[in-house]
């Protein structure tokens, strides 16, 4: 017989799974990603609500999970294994909305703290609602009590795996995964169902210990549905399972006591009884789920850590596309400055008209309001290219809404302060160099600026500015004054597109996309593997 290993190092390596698992972050839309998020979701309740609780307390109650279908008797079954009404079962569908866990009053401790299902808050039967609204039910558990059931024995009645409610069949699935024993219930009409189905090639890959019902049978057609279930189950691997067959008798409507005759159930009850009370077929059952949890990790965490990786390559090249369009606008401004491209439109007719008919302090209005114009085409323009490259990448699609779709009245308004902000720099330059000059007078701080803007930005169109900046300050000045320009405006110009890429880049940033998630996880996996 195969025994449980509680190892603490098996338990250690586990817990540090756990945390990988629960790190792993999954948000952009790539293809196969809603089914990673599931294969998350479902590894972090199988370590949380089972695996982890039971190799740390291998004593523990045996957990009987009693799953399956809206109308499949779930509820009626569960009270007529207990002998009273503790689920509500009807007629409305679904009825099980609040799970209902019933033990024996000795193992009440045991699912009365959160051990067990710790996400779960508990409830007192008194407490909980007869009638809860949708979304407030979801994360509740109340705790039953029955003398009538054998100590080590407890029963969960899940909501319907086919909820129209998704909260609840994502419950009703982080409560299978929490059990020792599967109880799977289907009924006559609905066995060939895609649902039951699904639940049925689970347990088989996770090598769980699996227990069938097929309830509300018609005895009619008793002896042919059960011999045509029996022949799908041995189709699907699954012929060694037990099966247990209910007949459609009036209790089976939800009318009445909802208990079935002690008949219907006895041979269930007693199989159950049976795992809970014998020590052999109890270690065999717990040995067998928990070993087949921990063997099928080795076959769905490689795949969690691909869509981790594939994640994360998303987002580079989402970046990469962000982080090329804006180098090269900044290339092509760089090109243009030194081409004089500033100096166009008022610009240039400012310049032309200075010093007769235009002002120092006007030349230096319409320059700057060039420079500010030619910043904001490059940004219009690394956008635009962003924009094509992310409308052709499925990983955009939780990020692309943060993308301006034409001109952006926020961004002009960052690079409008921004060249404002540069141009006090480059005033406060002139000032200090024309009090650092010995010339009397001393030259013109509003036509030094105005001179070295024009310098800078003009190209050789504005030759003439720095020459005449040479012949105010003289040839040393003037040329620190430029050296001094010029790192001003390269450093404004990388701030002012490194500012606009970084705000393109921070809906991205926020998700937190990394590659330590994915050899985290093989890493804690390898440690798993070598402790077992």
């Amino acid at each position: 017989m195969v025994t449980l290993d509680v190892r603490p190092q098996l338990i250690d390596a586990l817990s540090a799974l756990r945390d990988r698992v629960a790190a792993v972050r999954l948000p952009l839309p790539l293809p196969g990603a809603p089914r990673a998020r599931q294969t998350r979701a479902e590894l972090l309740a199988q370590l949380d609500n089972y695996l982890v609780p039971r190799l740390k307390d291998p004593e523990a109650p045996l957990l009987v999970v009693v799953g399956g279908s809206t109308g499949a008797g779930k509820s009626t079954l569960v009270n007529s294994l207990v002998g009273r009404r503790v689920s509500e079962a009807g007629v409305l569908r679904p009825t099980t909305r609040t799970p209902v866990l019933v033990c024996h009053p000795e193992d009440h401790p045991w699912f009365a703290d959160m051990r067990v299902l710790p996400q779960l808050t508990r409830v007192r039967p008194a407490e909980a609602p007869e009638d809860p609204a949708p979304g407030a039910w979801e994360r509740t558990l109340r705790v039953e009590t029955a003398d009538t059931l054998p100590r080590g024995l407890a029963l969960l009645d899940a909501p319907d795996i086919d909820s129209l409610v998704v909260d609840s069949r994502d419950l009703a699935a982080e409560l299978i995964c929490a059990a020792d024993v599967w109880v799977m219930v289907t009924t006559a009409s609905r066995y060939a169902d895609a649902v039951p189905w699904h639940l049925l090639r689970t347990a088989k890959e996770y090598d769980a210990t699996l227990v069938t019902v097929l309830d509300r049978v018609p005895h009619q057609v008793l002896t042919e549905v059960s011999r045509q279930y029996e022949a799908l189950l041995v189709r699907a691997g699954l012929g060694a399972v037990p099966r247990f067959t209910v007949p459609e008798l009036p209790e089976s409507a939800g009318g009445g006591s909802g208990l079935l005759p002690d008949s219907a159930v006895v041979a269930l009850r007693t199989w159950l009884a049976h795992r809970a009370q014998d020590p052999a077929a109890r270690q065999q059952a717990v040995s067998r789920t928990a070993r087949g949890v921990i063997d099928s990790l080795g076959a769905r965490l490689p795949g969690l850590a691909s869509a981790v990786a594939a994640q994360y390559a998303a987002a580079v090249r989402l970046t990469g596309a962000v982080d090329q369009a804006y180098a090269a606008e900044g290339d092509r401004v760089r090109q243009e400055l030194r081409r004089g491209a500033v100096l166009a439109g008022d610009a240039r007719t400012r310049w032309r008209c200075w010093p007769r008919d235009c002002t120092a302090s006007e030349l230096l209005d319409a320059l700057a309001e060039s420079l500010a114009a030619l910043l904001q085409c490059a940004v219009a323009a690394a956008d635009e290219r962003v924009r094509e490259v992310w409308l052709r990448e499925p990983a955009a699609g939780g990020v692309r809404d943060g993308l301006p779709s034409g001109p952006d009245p926020e961004s002009a308004e960052r690079i409008g302060m921004a060249v404002r902000r540069w141009r006090r720099v480059l005033e406060e330059l002139a000032d200090d160099e024309t009090h650092r000059t010995e010339r009397t007078p001393a030259p013109d701080t509003d036509t030094v600026a105005a001179l070295l803007a024009a310098a800078l930005l003009g190209g050789r169109r504005t030759r003439s500015a720095g020459e005449r900046l040479a012949e105010l300050l003289g040839a040393q000045s003037a040329l620190r004054l430029r050296d001094r320009g010029t790192e001003l405006v390269a450093g404004y110009l990388d701030r002012i597109l490194r500012e606009e890429r970084q705000r393109r880049l921070a809906p991205l940033q926020r998700l937190d996309i990394a590659p330590d998630p994915q050899a985290e996880l093989i890493a804690a996996l390898s440690v798993l593997q070598k402790e077992r």
